[in-house]
């Protein structure tokens, strides 16, 4: 599972590259890593300013498909940064 993760991450970030948004490739424990703290994932804010959160790490951390790979605590802080950049599900 965590394949998938990785690769549906690196599709994001190439579609994030082509609106001129870099973001770092990241694994599972990378992103565990982000949720940990307090800095938001590369491109965020960008990413949001273009109505593309779609593409965050956040929003496949909370995707049915890997949940199963994070805490509910990790979950829960991706959904909370979210919902806070005014995330529309």
């Amino acid at each position: 599972m965590e394949e998938k993760f990785i690769a549906a991450f690196e599709n994001n970030r190439a579609a994030a590259n082509l609106m001129g948004i870099r973001m770092r490739s990241v694994d599972v424990k990378g992103a565990k890593r982000i949720l940990s703290g307090t800095r938001l994932s590369d491109g965020f804010n960008d990413l949001a300013a273009k109505g593309q959160l779609k593409l965050s790490l956040e929003a496949l951390v909370i995707d049915k498909r890997f949940t199963a790979l994070f805490t509910d605590q990790e979950a829960n802080e991706a959904l909370m940064r979210l919902l806070e950049a005014g995330y529309k599900f």
